[in-house]
């Protein structure tokens, strides 16, 4: 038999969970996903918003860096400064000022 002690902190629920993980490893069982991975949406989002900044950095425009993610067919020919992927651009611009 094994005892955790948990502090009653801040951290407690990650602590708490940690502390499930363990007992489950303890028992071989199943661990389940990691606790801090990503939903798939959530790390395609990230991807694109990588590569997209990638294209920026290369001095690609946004409209070609959209094409290039997206296919050209997604894109339309006007109306590109409202369209919503180009909120994709915004992200990466974020993510890069605070790297």
């Amino acid at each position: 038999m094994a005892t955790v002690e948990l502090p009653l902190d801040r951290e407690f629920d990650i602590r708490l969970q940690a502390a499930d993980r363990f007992w489950l490893a303890l028992e071989q069982r199943p661990l389940g996903p990691p606790p801090l991975a990503l939903p798939p949406q959530a790390r395609l989002h990230l991807v694109l918003a990588l590569r997209a900044l990638d294209g920026w950095l290369e001095g690609n425009s946004y409209r070609k860096i959209a094409e290039g993610l997206f296919g050209k067919a997604r894109i339309p020919d006007r109306g590109w400064k409202t369209h919503d992927l180009r909120r994709l651009r915004h992200k990466a611009k974020d993510n890069e000022d605070t790297s």
